[in-house]
């Protein structure tokens, strides 16, 4: 899609600074480092969230951040990761073309991913996970 950021960077139309890239998937340097290490890893083709991948693509994708995970693990000796994966604006999604954040983590850096515990019922999750049985 030709306004479509990340399919500019795979096209090569904008540059990156490319840490992986293999014939499905490509991953670069976020320009905007929540943390020093932050990579963003990008499908090729253009889909815009998970449930649009097929299944391979998708572990293609899950290969790639794995293999980011672990290069940052060794290089960069982080206390966590934190991977973040967003679909639709509603789920905090900034860019419509499937991404994983791979960021390394410090103990009290600044980002911060918090909700609240609904606690349901076991009656109501026992019900959900038979809607959801797939």
């Amino acid at each position: 899609m030709a306004d479509c950021i990340f399919c500019r960077i795979v096209a090569g139309q904008v540059p990156c600074h490319k840490v992986t890239e293999d014939d499905r998937t490509v991953a670069f340097m976020d320009i905007g480092q929540v943390n020093p290490g932050h990579v963003l890893v990008v499908v090729k083709p253009h889909h815009a969230t998970l449930t649009d991948l097929d299944e391979e693509l998708a572990a293609a994708a899950m290969r790639t951040v794995h293999r980011v995970a672990r290069t940052i693990r060794r290089e960069l000796q982080p206390a966590g990761l934190t991977l973040l994966q967003a679909n639709g604006e509603a789920g905090w999604q900034t860019v419509p073309h499937f991404h994983v954040h791979v960021l390394p983590r410090r103990s009290g850096d600044a980002p911060r991913l918090e909700w609240p515990a609904m606690n349901p019922p076991q009656d109501a999750l026992a019900a959900m996970a038979k809607r959801l049985q797939c």
